[in-house]
């Protein structure tokens, strides 16, 4: 079978009518950001079933804007943790943290596609009906997840970042009282090579973070200012500036005045108040531990989404490429989930080493985007390379490119057809 057709044959094959999981075997449930990337792959062979995945993950946001990073549209004993242990009460059964929000810019896409088909008549009314979805989402992220007023998001559980693993957690997580975790089964390690995943002392600081918003009654606003777990994720702040800049399109596009207007204020916000994460000592974008004011120390793939974020900085953008160039040397494929020069890189450890082929979409478009035409390309040659010798694997080894993690992966198989495919 080709990889085109392997692509949508893993698409279709982990729908499960209206929305897809992002591998049957390791994760059987709908994921919030990675619903949003499989929507760009359903968009090549199947508009109207891409516009569904985003609508049926917005059926499961909250009252106030929040959109859970899992919905459990069906429970699945063999998954831990499953909806009894988060204990949210929700109909329908999520989660209670978010994830990072890419929805708004793979709306944009959607559209933007349906525009160049000469179809977008056909998807303007669920393109209205989304919208303020999006925008009291993003509204969320202003009210309750930038409490400095910075145009940061703060990330109070490292599942949120969807980089969940990575070094940048370690010690601002030293806080965490895991005591009380108790006893539990992962389904993880029992599909997957142990070497690839978490270890245990970080899972037993996700699970007490898990009770203790839970023992909150998931009362966001009171998370939000009592968790022992504040850090501004890089990766969160960029990923929402860039989606401020794609729903005001949408805005635009919808004549919708007064939300253009807001989104132009948070906008101006993140762009006045995100250099409070640019680490001078390490001349790079970092993520921050909000109750230390202590920067990460560490170069992630997610420290070059600054280009995706639309920030144009002279003085910031060089240092970034010298960054992308120095680890350009050192590896074959771009862009490792740490810098390959840091000790605790490790090539098929989750987000401590592999490649992931969303992060690296985001990156090769923002580049492209901000006219680094040669760093962009090198991005998505590598990327479509790795799939093509490999498969469509939740991630990817820099070093030697073998596929880690799970396989016949949704959002891989996504970037594949919307992006990487059409690599030189």
């Amino acid at each position: 079978m080709d990889l085109d057709s392997n692509a949508r044959a893993i698409l279709t094959g982990n729908d499960r009518g209206g929305y897809t999981v992002p591998n049957g075997r390791v994760y059987p449930f709908q994921w919030n950001w990675d619903s949003a990337f499989v929507a760009m792959g359903f968009d090549c062979f199947d508009p109207d079933r891409a516009w569904t995945e985003i609508e049926t993950l917005f059926r499961a946001q909250w009252d106030d804007g929040f959109l859970p990073h899992i919905v459990f549209w069906q429970d699945d004993a063999g998954y831990f943790p499953g909806p009894s242990v988060w204990g949210t009460n929700r109909q329908p059964m999520t989660s209670g943290i978010t994830q990072p929000p890419v929805a708004a810019s793979m709306v944009r896409k959607l559209w933007d596609n349906a525009v160049a088909r000469e179809e977008a008549d056909g998807f303007r009314g669920r393109l209205e009906a989304l919208f303020p979805k999006l925008m009291a989402w993003h509204r969320w992220f202003r009210d309750v997840r930038d409490p400095d007023g910075r145009g940061v998001v703060i990330a109070t559980h490292p599942w949120e970042t969807g980089r969940d693993n990575s070094p940048e957690w370690d010690v601002p997580g030293e806080p965490i009282d895991v005591s009380s975790v108790g006893d539990y089964v992962r389904r993880d390690t029992s599909h997957l090579d142990s070497k690839m995943r978490p270890t245990k002392l970080e899972y037993d600081r996700y699970l007490a973070l898990v009770q203790f918003g839970r023992a909150k009654g998931w009362d966001q606003a009171e998370i939000a200012r009592t968790n022992p777990f504040q850090v501004a994720d890089i990766g969160m702040s960029m990923i929402l500036l860039r989606a401020h800049r794609d729903l005001l399109a949408l805005a635009a596009e919808l004549g919708r005045h007064d939300d253009a207007r807001e989104l132009q204020e948070m906008i101006a916000r993140a762009e006045a108040g995100i250099d409070w994460l640019w680490d001078d000592d390490r001349h790079c974008w970092s993520s921050r531990d909000r109750l230390t004011g202590r920067f990460s120390g560490f170069v992630t793939s997610a420290s070059f989404l600054s280009f995706y974020a639309g920030l144009h900085d002279p003085l910031k953008d060089a240092a970034m490429l010298t960054h992308f160039e120095r680890i350009g040397a050192k590896v074959p494929y771009l862009m490792p989930s740490l810098d390959p020069d840091d000790s605790g890189f490790q090539m098929i450890r989750y987000w401590r080493g592999p490649v992931w082929a969303v992060v690296n979409y985001m990156i090769g478009t923002g580049l492209a985007e901000c006219g680094y035409d040669a760093q962009a390309q090198r991005v998505r040659r590598d990327t479509a390379e790795l799939m093509r010798r490999n498969g469509l694997y939740e991630a990817y080894s820099p070093v030697d490119g073998t596929g880690s993690g799970g396989d016949d992966f949704s959002w891989t198989a996504a970037i594949w057809l919307a992006w990487a495919r059409d690599a030189a």
